[in-house]
């Protein structure tokens, strides 16, 4: 049986699990990691954001929390098929959802209960180094595009090739929406300022720190953009290894 756990150098193919356990562990990761996951119905553009609340083996359900925006629910409601994906450290977990999904609840909150999938696509794409940037290396970025003005300034949390995490004062998920390209991202880092376009991945908003957490992949970068990334990440990993050669 191939092991979906191994680490490899490189993105690789993607493979398709089939054995009930491989299954079974790799919704458990989403759900105990809050990972963030995309809804997607057939012939519509738009997404939805929810998580995974639920992984029941011995029933062979799974729970999904409510959508947002909500009105996706209509489309639950009237069994349209949809394709569920989520990300887990570079690892793309996706599958479809063909039968009805009932709605119910789960401690006293509204959820969506599904049979647990027979075929799961398990994709590792990250390839690069992410970096996570110490209290003393603060970045300033800005967040704007068609969709979003004014422009939100924020926090560089970490970046790697393919993209970053932000943080932002306050509650502004609800100007966010999972999927959209927003085409001005500029961070301003410490061997230039960054300038591209990006797609926002999930935004989470934390009450008891009131920030809200963002996780962006970066969008068509061109050759010189990817360059200048791909330095301030090797720059970045340096410093680390140097700061803990163990």
């Amino acid at each position: 049986m191939s092991n979906p756990f191994q680490e490899e150098d490189g993105p690789q193919p993607p493979k398709v699990l089939t054995a009930p356990l491989e299954i079974f562990a790799n919704l458990r990761l989403l759900q105990q990691s809050r990972d963030p996951l995309l809804i997607t119905f057939k012939d519509r553009n738009q997404r939805f954001q929810t998580y995974l609340v639920e992984v029941n083996r011995e029933r062979g359900l799974i729970a999904l929390d409510e959508m947002m925006p909500s009105d996706g629910e209509r489309y639950l409601q009237n069994d349209e098929p949809f394709r569920v994906e989520g990300f887990h450290d570079g690892v793309r977990i996706a599958w479809d959802c063909e039968d009805p999904v009932s709605i119910g609840e789960l401690g006293g909150a509204r959820c969506y209960w599904g049979h647990m999938p027979e075929r799961v696509i398990y994709h590792q794409r990250r390839n690069a180094f992410r970096a996570t940037l110490g209290a003393g290396q603060p970045v300033t970025v800005e967040l704007s595009g068609n969709r979003l003005t004014p422009a939100l300034s924020g926090h560089l949390l970490d970046i790697s090739a393919t993209g970053c995490r932000l943080r932002f004062a306050g509650n502004v998920s609800g100007r966010l929406q999972a999927g959209q390209v927003y085409e001005r991202f500029s961070a301003q880092l410490p061997i230039g300022p960054l300038t591209t376009a990006v797609e926002m991945r999930h935004a989470h908003y934390d009450e008891k720190v009131d920030v809200t957490f963002v996780g962006l992949r970066f969008h068509r970068m061109n050759g010189l953009e990817q360059r200048h990334v791909e330095r301030y990440v090797y720059q970045l990993q340096r410093e680390a290894r140097r700061d803990d050669p163990l």
